[in-house]
């Protein structure tokens, strides 16, 4: 699965998080990928990005760093941006090499997108052009505040435009303050012509097991076999 956001910081390592975590009580095997990082820490081992780390320790395995995030910059900058500066360019086939190492020891990836659908990755690529390139079906995290409506609608319709396979969104309250939720929510859910897998409220601590009390994890869970199943009938084509 990939799940993108409506924008940076919308909360999209969070809901990750708690996907796995509602895979993972119903027994799959499960990895998570953050295949492209900018705003990466200096360590000893090398760049590393929080977000990618959290995707690694909540893995049912680990893996070496390098297959869960491929592309991981410095600069805190968008990532088409980061590498240019580095005189690097993404190159999807790496990252497609990664996704297939990982998804050869578990039942699924969760791959989680950088900042919203359409960040560009390359001169002529976008966040959209990898999830196709993955062939993978696309969760939405909405982080729902002030403007979400406009922000989601969009999204969505860019999503089914690129042609990729939309199964659903995620709200994630970011504002802890926004007037009218309920409304909004409901809004969300007369507009977009596809299940709402959760609603994560304001101030959930950020542990997987909480988020994923808040998710429909039968439905994660049908979405997940659905896919697996496709991905058999297309290995056996």
């Amino acid at each position: 699965m990939f799940i993108t956001g409506t924008d940076t910081d919308c909360g999209k390592t969070t809901i990750s998080l708690g996907v796995m975590a509602a895979l993972q009580q119903r027994n799959w095997h499960v990895l998570g990928m953050k295949p492209i990082a900018s705003g990466c820490a200096v360590t000893p081992e090398g760049l590393r990005n929080a977000d990618a780390l959290q995707l690694l320790a909540q893995s049912s395995h680990r893996e070496p760093y390098t297959l869960v995030n491929p592309y991981a910059f410095a600069p805190p900058l968008a990532p088409h941006l980061a590498a240019a500066q580095l005189g690097e360019t993404i190159d999807f086939a790496r990252i497609i090499k990664a996704y297939r190492t990982l998804a050869a020891t578990a039942n699924i990836v969760i791959v989680e997108g950088v900042g919203g659908w359409r960040v560009p990755l390359t001169s002529t690529q976008f966040v959209s052009d990898l999830a196709l390139a993955l062939k993978l079906p696309v969760i939405l995290v909405i982080g729902l505040k002030l403007g979400c409506i406009n922000h989601a609608l969009l999204t969505v319709e860019s999503i089914h435009a690129s042609g990729a396979h939309f199964i659903g969104w995620i709200g994630n309250q970011i504002d802890s303050n926004m007037l009218a939720l309920n409304a909004n929510l409901t809004t969300l859910n007369e507009l977009i012509a596809a299940p709402c897998f959760g609603l994560v409220s304001w101030n959930t601590a950020i542990d997987a097991s909480h988020i994923a009390a808040q998710l429909n994890i039968e439905l994660l869970e049908q979405a997940a076999l659905k896919m697996t199943f496709t991905n058999v009938i297309t290995c056996s084509e």
